[in-house]
């Protein structure tokens, strides 16, 4: 094979017993006497059948690619790497496994973004920083040890860090990426666990700035999505280290959290000189928060390559155009682009269903959502916006049923297709199987086309939907909700745990279910991006946080984008060159400008 190519086998894809080797067998190569593709042998744990390696020296490369196509489990995976990368890898997990290029170059005072897809090998990156991981540069059958790393990177921005993580002066802390696991992994309630961590003695500012008073004396059992993330910040953030690894800091969180907890961060950086590493999807939020940005790109699972800083602006708009200038590097066939001015004007289309005056109340009084009445078009996409614990998932509730109302009748008659909040797992079956039940156009051209593939499913399809991540769990949840037959599609919170690509494609599966379908989508989300690129008009939800909630009509985006980031004191504009929305500096020129003017996101 050549230098810039490399063989992937999956071995948690590859499944002999259930095929006969037609990998091995159809390989050119093999048919004339040489040994590429071979059986792992004595590392194969005993009584399994013996899985495949595939030796990259003889492989002809992705110009053959039989293999791939033979295998009935898509577990191959021949890839010519970028002619670009000259040097070898950082790491490499093992023969036929994931390589990672590159690392992210955390600096003191300053916040270091990371932009990429998952699986690209974001966590590899960040255990060999914190020094948990030792790099073999490649030489995954020996172990060079941290003075030759630390040689291959002499002369570089990472020079002293290595070093520094070589001798064991390097301190972490870390929140990971998914919260909602954190009760499995804790038993307490929310004061314990924070006190835990108070090494810096700000634990009663972090506290007051992520509202979570409320929740101090609760148990982490009860606590929901949002509130989990804000602990899980709080409890990072209250450490004393010397590196900061944020992983995810958006998911679940509306969009004043999102930015209070992008000026924490910022503030821990400045004020304590700390480094700070962030990994986030939520582009407003990352271009708000970071000095500089690292874009990852690749093949997830396979390889995956970190650049060297660029500037966060530049970094996320060739992201955006999918053409990284400096690496001379097309990492996606197309840009992703937004418009300049309001999307599109207020539909006129046919009434679906009028929806009357409902109230909701919950305890004793402790929270009441009142919903005045409105209507809901036929095909068009319908977002609905507003902070945490305002009563958005309590209004889906009610359409779907779900819930009774105390006031007003919620009965409308509508066959509703629900993506919940909080997807959970409570089948043990497959993928495959789990989709095929809902839906007669399973396997479909269309399906495959429309569905399956903007959300990434191939090649997860065999796998139990136990053993998903979150954003694999996600997309399932996403495909399940548009493979139903239904009147009206209501999805609450689908961004959560994609990555951009992801988020992008899954807002162009739903986006376009709804034009080819004339299908009527309602879409719940805290991601500005998302809700700009999908939705029709808005729906604005407004009160005071867990104590009463106010919902008003269906408005124009522009109407409605307006009224929602008056209510958080939030204004945006346009990137010159993408239009793509950035958060204004609180209290710039250009943000008094706006909310004078009473722009607030769709500013000329």
């Amino acid at each position: 094979m050549a230098d810039d190519s490399i063989a992937v086998v999956d071995l948690d894809r590859c499944q002999p017993d259930r095929c006969s080797y037609e990998c091995k067998n159809y390989c050119p190569p093999n048919r004339t006497g040489k040994e590429c593709i071979t059986l792992r042998g004595e590392e194969t744990p005993e009584g399994q059948p013996e899985q495949v390696r595939i030796s990259e020296e003889i492989c002809l490369g992705e110009s053959c690619g039989i293999c791939v196509e033979k295998c009935p489990f898509d577990a191959i995976e021949i890839i010519n790497l970028p002619q670009e990368l000259q040097d070898d890898p950082v790491h490499r997990y093992g023969e036929n496994a994931f390589s990672l290029y590159g690392l992210p170059a955390p600096q003191e005072g300053q916040v270091t973004g990371i932009l990429g897809p998952n699986g690209i090998g974001k966590t590899t990156a960040v255990r060999i920083l914190a020094g948990e991981l030792e790099p073999n540069l490649g030489r995954h059958d020996e172990s060079p040890g941290w003075d030759d790393v630390l040689e291959a990177y002499r002369g570089t921005e990472l020079q002293d860090y290595i070093a520094d993580v070589r001798d064991g002066e390097i301190t972490v802390a870390r929140k990971p990426q998914y919260v909602d696991q954190i009760p499995n992994q804790f038993d307490g309630n929310t004061r314990e666990l924070l006190e835990r961590t108070n090494e810096r003695d700000a634990l009663d500012n972090l506290v007051e700035r992520l509202s979570i008073e409320p929740v101090m004396e609760q148990s982490i059992d009860d606590l929901s999505g949002g509130e989990l993330q804000r602990v899980a910040l709080a409890a990072t953030l209250a450490r004393d280290t010397d590196f900061y690894f944020l992983d995810e800091i958006t998911p679940y969180l509306d969009i004043g959290q999102r930015v209070t907890a992008a000026r924490l961060i910022r503030e821990l950086a400045e004020e304590e000189d700390k480094s700070m590493l962030v990994v986030e999807h939520d582009l407003a939020i990352l271009d708000l928060l970071a000095d500089t940005l690292h874009v990852a790109y690749g093949e997830p699972g396979a390889y995956g390559v970190i650049t060297p800083p660029k500037s966060v602006r530049n970094g996320i708009n060739e992201y955006l155009s999918g053409y990284l200038d400096n690496e001379n590097m097309r990492i996606r066939p197309d840009p992703i682009e937004f418009e300049e001015h309001a999307p599109r004007t207020a539909t006129h289309g046919d009434v679906l269903v009028d929806y009357p005056d409902l109230t909701k109340s919950y305890g004793d009084g402790e929270f009441t959502l009142e919903v005045e009445g409105g209507e809901i078009r036929e095909n068009e996409v319908l977002g609905v916006v507003g902070p945490n614990g305002i009563g958005k998932s309590t209004f889906a509730k009610l359409l779907t049923g779900n819930i009774a109302p105390d006031e007003g009748d919620a009965d409308l008659d509508l066959e509703i297709s629900y993506k919940p909040q909080y997807v959970t797992i409570d089948q043990h079956m497959r993928v495959d199987a789990f989709l095929s039940s809902i839906t007669d156009q399973f396997g479909s051209s269309y399906w495959n086309t429309e569905i399956a593939q903007p959300l990434q499913l191939e090649r997860i399809m065999e796998q139990n939907l136990s053993d998903l991540s979150g954003g694999e769990r996600q997309r399932v949840a996403i495909a399940a909700c548009l493979s139903d037959s239904a009147d009206l599609y209501l999805l609450d919170e689908p961004s959560a745990h994609l990555d951009v690509e992801q988020r992008v494609q899954a807002t162009s599966a739903i986006r376009r279910y709804a034009e080819q379908q004339d299908a009527t989508v309602m879409v719940i989300d805290h991601d500005i991006y998302m809700i700009d690129l999908l939705a029709d008009r808005l729906m604005v939800f407004d009160g005071e946080p867990a104590v009463e909630g106010y919902a008003g009509q269906p408005q124009s985006m522009r109407e409605g984008m307006n009224e929602f980031l008056a209510n958080l004191e939030v204004t945006f504009r346009r990137d010159e060159r993408t239009s793509r929305p950035r958060i204004n500096k609180p209290d710039s020129q250009l943000d008094k400008q706006q909310k004078q003017d009473g722009e607030y996101y769709y500013a000329p």
